[in-house]
């Protein structure tokens, strides 16, 4: 007999051999319907993998993120073999689960695939599905592996084999198709109801333009065709909220080849909003006692090569400036943090001194591969809400909670309301991939686990997210379409302190090391509008946005009057612009809606006789006839409604 621990703790003792799914079915028929895929010691499994020894089993359905990544994954084999059937001679190479679906990257030689062939390929796989086939694993030699391979003549799955272990290599079957694969599937093609390809991309092998291009096929599938269905509706309402889309639209944003790509250029519109977000966090974090500082956009490679930041990003980013005396290198900054660092050791301080609180929104630099590059989410220059504090082990926690109450006030006062807080620990199994030491790490990831526990936030711990040089508390938001992002991101360091022999004078009169909190509540300024416009779908916050309201006058003869109602709306502090173009009234106010402008103030001959103003909402509501102070009164209590003072 062994003994299975499930997730609540209970202990199953069972006969060794028995499967996933038969645990299941000791728990309960319905729980044993809807299990698609387990974990077995931190390792996925097929529900009919003999289990031989104790151990932590976790059981995941559909509903699963887990349970969705083997889905996605099995269903990546179908479409493989549809792909095959169709296009005889093609090479397979890798087909991973994502985020959202799957890709399988091929190559097809002389052969082309494009969206107009997706209704074939996806009519050939649901045949392959609705024959139920049960996915196999089965164990190979090195030897029998390359040779399968090399008759295919698919020199890809020849160089992953090549790399790896005898003794460990699997393949998996299913129908007449077999392929390499680690393991991880549902237990039959049958329960794949549903599948959709969405769009086919240039690839390089390995991600090294140096190599093949081959082309990546991507799709998605799901256990009911409604669901499908839901899924394709949304992401309808996502191409409408695309970030990029919307940031030309409303005259936010541009890239320029010129310029260079990833490095977004922000238009008079954007860099309104930009100004806005930077004096509303400045605000808060005044009132919080943190210090605004300033540091330049590039440093001397020594500097971080002593923070760890060359050895993480130095090979991979943008390669060091020499400057006219030999050997001096300087390197575009990559983190604002080495800089902060020597901030705090230009003057020494006393434990009377502490905490000290850092703040900048430092512009930082890193080299992302052109495939990569995407709207403002990614880029290759972003601006951070950077901030460093400086405290004594004593103050932590304190600390701590505090930028938590600071990152929920700036998240609620844009509307991110639903969101989980994620603790990010080391991945225990790959030490290297961090610095500094093993007990420095379980204070850090402790204190972090303690302060959410105490804000009461409603928090997960994630194995391996860590940054290199310290645990961290992310707050991952559900936006309006209920997609899963990013955004803030609190962390605890020992390291760097120790690293730039940061010090402070005790109580005792002895030296002490700081302990470094970094955080940032909006994370980059660039991802976080690109976030706030996807959410918002344009419609931001009313204290937010450039243009509050828009004076429309109805003919020429009245803009006399429009403009003097633009100037009372200025005096009340309502940011307002007028149109007086020659175009209709119904053509102005179409435009101001495609604009996402909140007001439209309409002023004919009636509003100028009893000096008021007609107001119409965005989306078509009609304020009728008011007075420009009462108009200013119900900005200013929409605007108290969402703007909290922190």
């Amino acid at each position: 007999m062994i003994d299975i621990t499930l997730p609540d703790g209970a202990v199953k003792k069972v006969p060794e051999g028995t499967t996933p799914m038969e645990v299941a079915k000791s728990i309960s028929e319905g729980l044993a319907r809807n299990v698609i895929s387990a974990k077995f010691n931190g390792t996925t499994v097929e529900t009919v993998t003999p289990l031989k020894e104790s151990g932590t089993l976790t059981l995941y359905t559909w509903k699963d993120d887990e349970g969705k990544k083997t889905f996605w994954h099995s269903t990546s084999h179908v479409v493989a073999q549809a792909l095959e059937e169709l296009y005889p001679g093609i090479k397979l190479t890798i087909g991973p689960a994502i985020e959202n679906g799957f890709y399988y990257d091929v190559d097809f030689g002389d052969q082309t695939i494009s969206e107009k062939d997706f209704p074939k390929i996806e009519k050939k796989a649901l045949e392959i599905a609705r024959g139920k086939h049960d996915y196999k694993m089965r164990s190979v030699s090195k030897a029998e592996a390359l040779s399968y391979y090399k008759e295919q003549g698919n020199e890809y799955k020849v160089e992953l084999i090549e790399n790896l272990d005898d003794g460990i290599i699997t393949f998996c079957d299913h129908s007449t198709f077999t392929d390499l694969c680690r393991g991880g599937h549902i237990p039959n093609t049958g329960i794949i109801k549903a599948i959709k390809l969405l769009s086919v991309a240039g690839a390089y092998w390995r991600g090294d333009e140096n190599n093949t291009q081959l082309t990546r096929v991507y799709g998605i599938s799901f256990p009911k065709q409604k669901e499908l269905t839901e899924y394709l509706h949304l992401l309808e309402e996502a191409k409408k909220r695309d970030h990029r889309k919307l940031g030309k639209e409303l005259e936010l944003f541009t890239f320029s080849q010129k310029v260079g790509q990833g490095l977004p250029l922000w238009l008079p519109n954007g860099a309104a909003l930009r100004e806005r977000l930077e004096q509303f966090l400045k605000k808060a974090q005044k009132k919080a006692g943190y210090e605004m500082v300033v540091t330049p956009h590039i440093g001397q490679k020594e500097l971080y090569v002593t923070s760890g930041h060359y050895a993480k990003y130095g090979e991979d980013s943008f390669q060091p400036i020499h400057t006219p005396k030999e050997d001096e290198e300087f390197l575009l900054k990559p983190m604002n943090c080495p800089h902060h660092c020597e901030i705090y050791n230009s003057k020494p301080f006393s434990y009377k001194d502490l905490p000290k609180r850092y703040a900048e929104f430092g512009t930082v630099y890193r080299y992302e591969q052109s495939g990569e590059l995407h709207g403002l989410t990614r880029v290759r220059g972003f601006t951070q809400d950077d901030a460093h504090i400086f405290c004594t082990t004593e103050q932590l926690n304190d600390e701590f909670k505090n930028v938590i109450d600071l990152t929920l006030f700036v998240l609620n006062s844009l509307g991110f309301e639903d969101f989980t807080a994620q603790v990010s620990v080391r991945d225990l199994e790959n030490p290297e991939k961090y610095i500094g030491d093993t007990k420095d790490w379980e204070k850090a990831e402790q204190a972090i686990i303690n302060a959410a526990e105490e804000k009461g936030l409603n928090y997960v711990v994630e194995s391996g997210e860590a940054a290199f040089y310290g645990p961290k508390l992310d707050f991952m938001i559900k936006d309006a379409l209920g997609r899963n992002w990013q955004l803030g991101t609190i962390q605890v360091d020992y390291n760097l302190p120790k690293r730039f022999d940061l010090t402070y004078k005790g109580s005792d009169n002895e030296l002490h090391r700081p302990v470094m909190i970094h955080r940032a509540p909006f994370g980059s300024m660039e991802r976080f509008v690109a976030l706030l416009l996807e959410h918002t779908g344009g419609n931001f916050p009313l204290w937010l946005i450039p243009t509050q309201a828009i004076v429309l006058p109805v003919s020429e003869k009245h803009e006399k009057y429009a403009e003097k109602v633009l100037n009372s709306l200025e005096n009340h502090e309502i940011r307002a612009l007028i149109d007086n173009r020659n175009e209709t009234v119904g053509k102005k106010i179409r435009e101001a809606e495609l604009k996402k402008i909140p007001f439209m103030i309409i002023v004919g001959e009636q509003e100028e006789e009893s000096e008021s103003i007609s107001v119409r909402r965005h989306g078509g509501e009609d304020l009728g006839s008011l007075s420009v102070d009462t108009f200013s009164d119900l900005v200013t209590t929409e605007i108290n409604s969402t703007l909290k003072s922190f």
